[in-house]
């Protein structure tokens, strides 16, 4: 049991400095860049783009780059020309130019970038190093449109940046498709991993088989699929903005549809030599350098089909990916790691995705998370450690395409991972909070002002489920010894209690805090060693200049969009029977649709999770005001896998931001 800390006067400079904390966007005084360049030299004098009449490249291979910068500069209103001489005595240019360029590891995709007065040079190795200075160079043009001085070098630290959706559970359009592309490009990403087939429904048209995309044979969005063509035309989308397409057909398990379709399973005699023409007529149709064949949940009855379709895929010039742990892979078939496990075999190439589908991710988890990662277990790629791959597994059916990008974190991740897997570091472990340690903290601030700074300028009116945390502090109480009884009451929600002046146990920071993550001990959260039949609670406090009724992101189980998770009781936040109150009043929970029903992966998600429901309307009072959270936990055991136990809570002062999204109101 913890002594009794109730009333024990102590200095509290915790709030004072929470006080003078950001209260709104604020802009920093340089352009902020994402991913971060390796090096940046800023510099004295602008480049105004107002001046600017010409892009200047004297290779026939630039063309297509500086058309490219054109266009991107259209849509600033300044208008210029492509010249393939200097131009004389015509104000500041543009200079695109292939040279040698330095770089540590992938030397390729570098580029430097100098912005002077009265010009910029952009100079790479490849037009695909040009690819990537021209997207920092968009994230440099001011709204004034000049552009900063400087000198940038940089180069990614890892060759493999990949983001992953699944279409076969959840069809998306074309134009979303290409959506989350665009972005990846803006981000430096370069892989854009396709999974089209699954036990839901088969999405890709094979010509022989037509009866693979018949309506009946799906489950969701019934007659949804891509044909040869728009697989064409994504695999041309990609390839223009220097990302590699990755298909996916996965095999022989996650095929149910093709069971469906055909009366017998893949590994079936009959079944493996449809999919060896499957594989074949794939392979001949798409010009791809890769294949990933899938692999993992499924028991093998064939042990043979894995050599034989990786052989055979080999045969037609493409290189094999499988997920692992899964099937008996050659040495040559890249891992893309997706349970936790070290890279075993020293001749294979990997591919980290562990711990990164973001269908698992609270939104303010996401970027920490993502932020903090340290991918392959290592600073930086190799030959053998290729990169990582964030992945979209929307598991549950989505009630509309906009859905998966609204109740996931995809844009917020997209930019942490782009990040991290462009700058390399990171630490070892996965850890879901933003920690104590000072230079940790200071450069996760650092990053959340660039972020945020994005957010305002690139996502607007896109989805992007995550405001400010860094500045939002708490006073963890605990732990109390419950005995099992999720209602019991300890001294600190007690009415006469002075939190602000009692000695709390532990100092926490963020919006989102896991007291235990449903992953432990493999995720790391702030309670070093969490007991079951403990309670604890969690103090801040929030400032208002006059009394007002605010919005408040709250939520005590952040439901996966993977999970056929039960539904909280009707009168309740949880099942756990967590509490919150405002200036001593309590908060009730929404009304939620689906109260105490069963969880059911076939019923879309509605209001279950803070960021996309209706923010909580409260009151808040002239001059400070104080939230008091209550977290019981009786076992770490849920009922099923399908029900974990997740002991965290949400609470965060947010306000409506221009577009479609909230910012944090504190």
């Amino acid at each position: 049991m913890m002594p009794d800390r109730r009333n024990i006067i102590i200095p509290k400079i915790f709030f004072l400095i929470f006080a003078f904390s950001f209260l709104a966007f604020k802009v920093q005084s340089q352009p902020a860049l994402i991913p971060l360049p390796q090096s940046v030299e800023w510099e004295k004098n602008d480049f105004s783009l107002h001046q600017c009449k010409a892009i200047l490249i004297t290779e026939d291979a630039l063309l297509k780059p500086a058309q490219y910068l054109q266009q991107m500069l259209s849509g600033y209103k300044i208008n210029v020309r492509i010249d393939f001489s200097v131009p004389e005595k015509d104000g500041p240019f543009i200079e695109l130019k292939l040279g040698n360029v330095m770089a540590p590891s992938s030397v390729m995709e570098a580029y430097e970038l100098h912005v002077l007065q009265e010009k910029i040079v952009l100079t790479a190795n490849t037009t695909h190093g040009i690819f990537n200075g021209l997207q920092t160079l968009r994230q440099l043009i001011s709204k004034n449109k000049t552009i900063a001085g400087c000198e940038i070098k940089d180069w990614p630290s890892f060759q493999w940046r990949g983001y992953m959706v699944d279409v076969g559970r959840n069809y998306q359009s074309m134009h979303l498709l290409k959506q989350q592309i665009d972005m990846m490009s803006r981000y430096k990403l370069n892989v854009f991993h396709f999974h089209p087939t699954e036990d839901i429904a088969w999405r890709i048209a094979i010509k022989k088989y037509p009866q693979l995309i018949e309506a009946k044979n799906m489950i969701r969005d019934k007659g949804k699929f891509y044909s040869e063509k728009e697989i064409k035309e994504l695999i041309q989308y990609c390839r223009d903005r220097f990302i590699t397409f990755v298909p996916e057909i996965d095999m022989p398990g996650h095929s149910a549809a093709f069971t469906r379709a055909f009366g017998f399973n893949m590994q079936s005699e009959k079944g493996f030599a449809i999919i060896k023409e499957i594989v074949s007529d794939f392979c001949d149709t798409y010009n791809v350098p890769y294949f990933h064949i899938g692999a993992d949940e499924v028991k093998f009855t064939n042990e043979n089909f894995i050599p034989e379709i990786t052989d055979l895929i080999h045969h037609h010039g493409k290189q094999t990916i499988g997920w692992y742990p899964g099937g008996n892979y050659d040495d040559s078939t890249i891992r893309q790691m997706w349970e936790s496990g070290g890279m075993d075999n020293p001749r294979s190439r990997y591919i980290d995705s562990r711990s990164l589908y973001l269908n698992h991710m609270d939104p303010e988890e996401s970027v920490v998370s993502i932020f903090e990662r340290q991918l392959c277990d290592t600073t930086h790629g190799d030959k053998k450690k290729l990169g990582g791959e964030i992945c979209l597994w929307n598991d549950r059916r989505a009630g509309n395409e906009n859905d998966l990008l609204r109740m996931n974190p995809v844009y917020p991740s997209m930019l942490a991972f782009a990040e991290r897997s462009w700058r390399g570091g990171g630490f070892s472990g996965v850890v879901v909070n933003i920690g104590t340690d000072s230079q940790r903290v200071k450069t996760f601030k650092e990053f959340e002002n660039r972020l945020i700074n994005h957010k305002h300028l690139y996502f607007e009116n896109l989805p992007f489920p995550y405001v400010r945390q860094s500045d939002l502090h708490w006073e963890l109480f605990g732990p109390f010894e419950n005995d099992g009884d999720l209602k019991k009451s300890f001294w600190p929600e007690e009415k006469n209690i002075s939190l602000n002046d009692s000695i709390s146990d532990l100092q926490v920071s963020g919006a989102t805090i896991y007291l235990r993550h449903w992953w432990y001990p493999v995720h790391t959260s702030w309670i070093k060693n969490p007991k079951e039949n403990t309670t604890w609670y969690a103090y801040t406090k929030i400032y208002r200049d006059t009394e007002e009724v605010g919005n408040m992101w709250i939520g005590f189980n952040d439901l996966s969009r993977s999970t056929a998770t039960d539904y909280p009781d009707r009168g309740t936040w949880d099942n756990r029977q967590s509490e919150i109150w405002l200036n001593g009043n309590i908060i009730p929970p929404p009304e939620w649709k689906n109260a105490g029903k069963q969880g059911n992966s076939e019923v879309p998600l509605t209001d279950e999770g803070y960021s996309y429901r209706k923010p909580t309307k409260v009151n808040f009072k002239e001059g400070w005001n104080t939230i008091l959270v209550k977290l019981p936990v009786k076992t770490f055991k849920g009922k099923d896998w399908q029900n974990p136990v997740k002991w965290m809570f949400t609470a965060v002062p947010v306000k409506k931001g221009s577009g479609v999204n909230w910012d944090a109101d504190y």
